[in-house]
């Protein structure tokens, strides 16, 4: 699984208009699943999410995780972030888990953060979302489990 994470002072996204998920402070996890990815790939992900120092502590450094700070989670499935891009001028998506894979990882990554995390938000799989973020810093990291 890959996540791009966002530190983010506030998120939100919205699909056909409606916001279906928003958080303060917080990250926003951008998810792409690929074929080999299993639960034991999102649990390993979720606890690096949870756990990685990206805030701010007393002295400004990034020492602080978003347990620590108590923000908020919002996780947004993306398939374009598993694309290969290393050829050509057009992504292909042959790196993408299959879009059953995709929501069954998706669903159980969301899952088991709301069951570990007390401010937990979430896109629409698979539907055309609008993301809107400002991004704290900018901080922004690509993880990968």
């Amino acid at each position: 699984m890959k996540a791009l994470l966002q530190r983010v002072s506030q998120a939100r996204v919205e699909v056909a208009g409606q916001v279906v998920g928003a958080i303060e402070q917080g990250l926003l996890v951008l998810v792409g699943v690929e074929p080999q990815d299993n639960r034991a790939s999102a649990d390993k992900l979720l606890q690096k999410l949870l756990n990685y120092r990206v805030f701010s502590d007393a002295a400004g450094k990034m020492n602080l995780s978003l347990r620590e700070v108590g923000g908020g989670l919002l996780l947004v499935s993306q398939f374009t972030l598993v694309a290969d891009t290393n050829s050509g001028l057009r992504p292909s998506f042959s790196s993408a888990a299959p879009p059953a894979l995709g929501a069954q990882l998706f669903d159980y990554l969301l899952g088991q953060a709301q069951s570990l995390h007390p401010v937990v938000a979430s896109g629409e799989f698979g539907a055309d979302m609008q993301v809107h973020l400002i991004n704290d810093g900018p901080v922004t990291f690509l993880l990968q489990s």
